[in-house]
Protein backbone atom coordinates (compact mmCIF):
# COMPACT_ATOMS: atom_id res chain seq x y z
CA UNK A 1 0.00 0.00 0.00
CA UNK A 2 2.88 2.56 0.65
CA UNK A 3 4.12 1.48 -2.43
CA UNK A 4 1.56 2.06 -4.40
CA UNK A 5 0.58 5.55 -2.52
CA UNK A 6 4.39 6.54 -3.05
CA UNK A 7 4.03 6.05 -6.89
CA UNK A 8 0.40 7.79 -6.93
CA UNK A 9 2.26 10.83 -5.56
CA UNK A 10 5.61 10.51 -7.99
CA UNK A 11 3.75 10.56 -10.79
CA UNK A 12 1.03 13.21 -9.95
CA UNK A 13 3.85 15.41 -8.97
CA UNK A 14 5.40 14.78 -12.27
CA UNK A 15 1.89 15.43 -13.76
CA UNK A 16 1.73 18.70 -12.08
CA UNK A 17 5.24 19.90 -12.35
CA UNK A 18 4.93 18.87 -16.44
CA UNK A 19 1.57 20.61 -16.73
CA UNK A 20 3.16 24.02 -16.07
CA UNK A 21 5.33 23.87 -19.48
CA UNK A 22 3.49 24.75 -23.54
CA UNK A 23 5.13 22.48 -26.25
CA UNK A 24 6.24 25.58 -28.48
CA UNK A 25 7.92 22.97 -31.16
CA UNK A 26 11.29 21.79 -32.25
CA UNK A 27 14.08 22.85 -33.91
CA UNK A 28 15.94 20.12 -35.90
CA UNK A 29 19.75 20.23 -37.26
CA UNK A 30 21.05 18.32 -40.13
CA UNK A 31 24.76 17.51 -41.37
CA UNK A 32 26.69 19.67 -42.84
CA UNK A 33 26.03 19.98 -46.53
CA UNK A 34 29.58 19.79 -49.16
CA UNK A 35 29.39 23.72 -49.01
CA UNK A 36 30.34 23.92 -45.30
CA UNK A 37 26.43 24.93 -44.82
CA UNK A 38 24.42 23.87 -41.62
CA UNK A 39 20.51 24.40 -41.35
CA UNK A 40 18.44 23.98 -38.68
CA UNK A 41 14.45 24.00 -39.37
CA UNK A 42 12.04 24.97 -36.85
CA UNK A 43 8.83 24.19 -36.70
CA UNK A 44 5.87 25.36 -34.47
CA UNK A 45 3.28 22.68 -31.96
CA UNK A 46 1.43 21.68 -34.94
CA UNK A 47 4.57 20.79 -36.62
CA UNK A 48 4.53 23.36 -39.32
CA UNK A 49 7.67 25.42 -40.55
CA UNK A 50 8.26 28.60 -39.32
CA UNK A 51 11.16 29.43 -40.29
CA UNK A 52 15.15 28.08 -40.60
CA UNK A 53 18.72 29.12 -39.59
CA UNK A 54 21.79 28.65 -41.61
CA UNK A 55 25.13 28.58 -40.54
CA UNK A 56 28.26 28.86 -42.89
CA UNK A 57 31.52 28.22 -42.54
CA UNK A 58 33.73 30.51 -40.20
CA UNK A 59 35.73 32.92 -42.09
CA UNK A 60 39.20 34.67 -42.34
CA UNK A 61 38.43 36.64 -39.20
CA UNK A 62 37.37 33.49 -37.30
CA UNK A 63 33.50 34.86 -37.61
CA UNK A 64 30.76 32.34 -38.02
CA UNK A 65 27.56 33.77 -39.11
CA UNK A 66 23.74 31.91 -39.26
CA UNK A 67 20.97 33.35 -41.57
CA UNK A 68 17.84 33.14 -40.39
CA UNK A 69 14.77 33.29 -42.40
CA UNK A 70 10.90 32.76 -41.60
CA UNK A 71 9.06 30.33 -43.35
CA UNK A 72 8.46 31.87 -46.37
CA UNK A 73 12.40 31.65 -47.68
CA UNK A 74 12.72 35.86 -46.30
CA UNK A 75 15.74 36.69 -44.35
CA UNK A 76 14.52 37.92 -41.04
CA UNK A 77 18.36 38.34 -39.61
CA UNK A 78 21.75 36.99 -38.76
CA UNK A 79 23.52 36.27 -35.83
CA UNK A 80 27.65 36.38 -36.25
CA UNK A 81 29.46 34.52 -33.10
CA UNK A 82 33.31 35.71 -32.61
CA UNK A 83 36.64 34.08 -31.61
CA UNK A 84 36.47 33.68 -28.07
CA UNK A 85 38.39 35.89 -25.77
CA UNK A 86 41.19 36.04 -23.77
CA UNK A 87 38.43 35.81 -21.08
CA UNK A 88 36.67 32.43 -22.30
CA UNK A 89 34.00 34.41 -23.75
CA UNK A 90 32.34 33.89 -27.03
CA UNK A 91 30.03 36.94 -28.39
CA UNK A 92 27.16 36.42 -30.79
CA UNK A 93 26.10 40.06 -32.36
CA UNK A 94 22.07 39.52 -33.74
CA UNK A 95 21.05 41.59 -36.68
CA UNK A 96 17.46 42.38 -37.87
CA UNK A 97 17.23 42.43 -41.92
CA UNK A 98 18.23 45.79 -42.56
CA UNK A 99 21.66 44.86 -40.65
CA UNK A 100 20.85 47.12 -37.36
CA UNK A 101 21.80 45.46 -34.04
CA UNK A 102 19.44 43.69 -32.49
CA UNK A 103 21.40 42.78 -29.29
CA UNK A 104 24.16 40.00 -28.28
CA UNK A 105 24.54 36.82 -26.78
CA UNK A 106 27.58 36.40 -24.63
CA UNK A 107 28.76 32.45 -23.75
CA UNK A 108 31.09 32.12 -20.30
CA UNK A 109 33.39 29.48 -19.62
CA UNK A 110 31.72 26.20 -18.46
CA UNK A 111 31.65 26.20 -14.61
CA UNK A 112 32.74 23.93 -12.26
CA UNK A 113 29.32 22.12 -12.21
CA UNK A 114 29.29 21.38 -16.02
CA UNK A 115 27.01 24.28 -16.71
CA UNK A 116 27.69 26.92 -19.02
CA UNK A 117 25.41 30.48 -19.25
CA UNK A 118 24.65 32.43 -22.14
CA UNK A 119 23.61 36.32 -20.91
CA UNK A 120 21.66 38.00 -23.49
CA UNK A 121 21.38 41.71 -23.92
CA UNK A 122 19.22 44.02 -26.01
CA UNK A 123 20.95 46.55 -28.43
CA UNK A 124 21.76 49.33 -25.80
CA UNK A 125 23.13 46.88 -23.48
CA UNK A 126 20.74 45.76 -21.18
CA UNK A 127 20.31 42.06 -19.57
CA UNK A 128 16.85 40.35 -21.09
CA UNK A 129 17.68 36.94 -19.92
CA UNK A 130 19.62 34.16 -19.74
CA UNK A 131 20.15 30.96 -21.28
CA UNK A 132 21.95 27.74 -18.54
CA UNK A 133 22.80 24.56 -20.70
CA UNK A 134 23.86 21.62 -18.44
CA UNK A 135 25.69 18.41 -18.83
CA UNK A 136 24.13 15.93 -21.49
CA UNK A 137 22.56 13.05 -18.70
CA UNK A 138 22.60 9.29 -19.31
CA UNK A 139 20.10 9.74 -22.10
CA UNK A 140 22.41 11.96 -23.84
CA UNK A 141 19.92 14.34 -23.52
CA UNK A 142 21.27 18.30 -22.99
CA UNK A 143 18.63 21.11 -21.65
CA UNK A 144 18.92 24.51 -21.65
CA UNK A 145 16.94 26.59 -19.09
CA UNK A 146 15.97 30.04 -20.13
CA UNK A 147 15.22 33.17 -17.71
CA UNK A 148 14.21 36.40 -17.98
CA UNK A 149 15.98 39.16 -16.46
CA UNK A 150 14.58 38.98 -13.60
CA UNK A 151 15.99 35.40 -13.01
CA UNK A 152 12.26 33.58 -13.46
CA UNK A 153 12.51 30.02 -15.85
CA UNK A 154 10.35 31.18 -18.75
CA UNK A 155 11.12 27.63 -20.90
CA UNK A 156 13.42 25.13 -21.60
CA UNK A 157 15.37 23.39 -24.88
CA UNK A 158 15.86 19.72 -24.47
CA UNK A 159 18.64 18.24 -27.47
CA UNK A 160 18.62 14.89 -27.86
CA UNK A 161 20.95 12.16 -29.33
CA UNK A 162 22.01 12.62 -33.02
CA UNK A 163 20.24 10.04 -34.76
CA UNK A 164 20.82 7.63 -37.48
CA UNK A 165 20.36 10.00 -40.25
CA UNK A 166 22.56 13.07 -38.64
CA UNK A 167 20.18 15.07 -37.50
CA UNK A 168 19.40 16.26 -34.08
CA UNK A 169 15.99 17.62 -32.47
CA UNK A 170 15.74 20.52 -29.67
CA UNK A 171 12.24 20.53 -28.13
CA UNK A 172 11.56 23.72 -27.26
CA UNK A 173 8.81 24.61 -23.88
CA UNK A 174 7.53 27.80 -22.33
CA UNK A 175 5.90 27.93 -18.67
CA UNK A 176 3.63 30.59 -20.53
CA UNK A 177 1.30 30.08 -23.37
CA UNK A 178 4.38 32.18 -25.74
CA UNK A 179 5.04 30.41 -28.88
CA UNK A 180 7.45 32.32 -30.84
CA UNK A 181 10.98 30.62 -30.11
CA UNK A 182 12.47 33.59 -31.59
CA UNK A 183 11.95 35.36 -28.69
CA UNK A 184 14.23 33.20 -27.17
Amino acid sequence: MRKFLFTLLTMFALTAANAQYYGVGTSTTGRTDMFGNTTTTHRNGYGQTTGTSTTGRTDMFGNTTTTHRNGYGQSVGTSTTGQTDMFGNTTTTHRNSYGQSTGTSTTGQTDMFGNTTTTHRDSYGRVTGTSTTGSTDIFGNTTTTHRDSYGRVIGTSTTGSTDMFGNSTTKQRSNTSNTNIWTW
